[in-house]
């Protein structure tokens, strides 16, 4: 698995933000244009702030597949502490990073959240059964599980795809993936993903999505958002 890559190593890419990256399998875990700007544009303004606007006061309940370096966990989290929402986020993560991996990416330092560093830590780390109690109105849980053995069937509001890319994890964006992703939506919930492939987007719509090409994040022309219709 490209997770497991023996070189992956800390990558500052051009909004200042790390990431890391493999030479061995020429990949990165986000955009070299920048790691902050595109987790910002594709995740919470095209998928979590989208979502937002439908959903009253509830809590969200958002679905991360490929939690990776938690980049995307922690800029959730900053939009809870801020006041502007309350989520219950799970994440499916495989291949978690080691603590030595997550302390080199600084993330929290990034974003100028210092005070996260010990809470996102442990929540990246330590393995428990149980979701960790909520602190700024962000209950989480890590599960160490690959997608096609976890079933939660509509439950979520919100779906962070953020797997490496087709070309490096194929079995990632097959019809049956995908097919598993629009049965853990509620009806009118939106999957987002950096992903722009047609075949990806048709993928998508054969399994039931209603999928719009928008605006992608710095350096991207487009992105996917696809949306349980029924």
């Amino acid at each position: 698995m490209p997770s497991t890559a023996p070189d992956f190593r800390p990558y500052r890419t051009a909004d200042g933000s790390l990431t890391l990256r493999s030479d061995a399998i020429d990949e990165h875990y986000h955009s070299v244009v920048g790691a902050v700007n595109e987790s910002t544009h594709v995740y919470v303004q095209a998928g979590l702030e989208y979502i937002l606007g439908g959903s009253g006061d509830r809590p969200i309940d958002l679905l991360e597949i490929g939690l990776g370096t938690g980049l995307n966990l922690l800029l959730t989290w900053i939009r809870c502490l801020e006041g502007k929402c309350a989520v219950n986020y799970t994440a499916l993560e495989p291949y978690p990073l080691a603590r030595d991996q997550l302390l080199a990416l600084d993330h929290w330092n990034d974003l100028a959240w210092p005070g996260l560093e010990e809470p996102f830590l442990e929540r990246m780390t330590v393995d428990r059964s149980y979701p960790w109690p909520a602190i700024g109105g962000l209950t989480f849980q890590r599960l160490v599980l690959h997608e096609d053995q976890f079933k939660n069937d509509g439950s979520y509001d919100v779906i962070y795809f953020d797997a490496f890319g087709p070309n490096t994890q194929p079995e990632m964006w097959t019809a049956e993936v995908m097919a598993r992703m629009y049965k853990a939506l509620r009806p009118g919930g939106v999957l987002v993903t950096y992903c722009a492939k047609g075949d990806v987007r048709r993928t998508m719509q054969s399994v039931g999505f209603s999928v719009d090409r928008i605006q992608g994040p710095p350096g991207k022309r487009e992105m996917l958002r696809g949306t349980r219709v029924s």
